[in-house]
């Protein structure tokens, strides 16, 4: 096994393990893998994550945190809540169909790490739907949309938008017409928000 020159921190080693998880899918993939991809013992890589359902709990958040880090931009901006949320709506929908088609081995193994961890995707799911609601606040604040109870609402409109961005409808994604049902579904989610 040859040293590595470089420190070994936590992101080294997720990156090692995607690549790893690519190669060899999630059933095959190990802890050994890993070790031997970056030149370190497992016991390296066990300092770091204490056990493989940790790594690979560590590496699906990291794989959903990319997409909330990029909408996160979309929310923090000034301008017409509107347009924001159809910006957001559409970023997440974009964000989900290229991790589907850009890499469908990646995509079906992430598919099975985030079936075995739950609380990752719970809590991506959380952070999402507080991202839509502070939208749905700034369109409230402004008068320009209507809802009683933005964190419902937000949610509703998370759950009405779902076949654009849950992973279970990825095949659909690349069906002729999807924009346009896409463009109807967001424009009337729009107009129920009207104030």
């Amino acid at each position: 096994m040859a040293a590595t020159t470089e420190t070994l921190t936590a992101e080294r080693i997720l990156e090692a393990t995607e690549e790893v998880l690519r190669r060899h899918g999630p059933a095959k993939a190990t802890v050994v893998d890993v070790a031997r991809a970056l030149g370190v013992s497992h016991g390296s890589v066990y300092r770091h994550f204490r056990t493989k359902a940790a790594l690979r709990e560590a590496v699906t958040k990291r794989w959903l945190d990319r997409t909330a880090e990029t909408l996160s931009a979309i929310v923090a901006e000034e301008r017409d809540p509107r347009a924001r949320l159809r910006d957001w709506l559409a970023g997440l929908f974009e964000a989900k169909r290229r991790k589907a088609g850009d890499d469908p081995e990646l995509f079906a193994t992430y598919m099975v790490l985030t079936g075995e961890n739950t609380a990752a995707v719970g809590e991506h799911i959380t952070d999402l739907a507080g991202q839509l609601t502070r939208i749905i606040e700034a369109g409230v604040a402004e008068g320009t949309f209507t809802a009683a109870d933005p964190a419902a609402t937000a949610l509703a409109v998370f759950q009405a938008t779902g076949r654009f961005h849950d992973p279970c409808y990825a095949k659909e994604w690349e069906q002729p017409g999807i924009e346009a049902e896409f463009t109807a579904v967001v424009d009337l989610v729009l107009r129920g928000l009207r104030a």
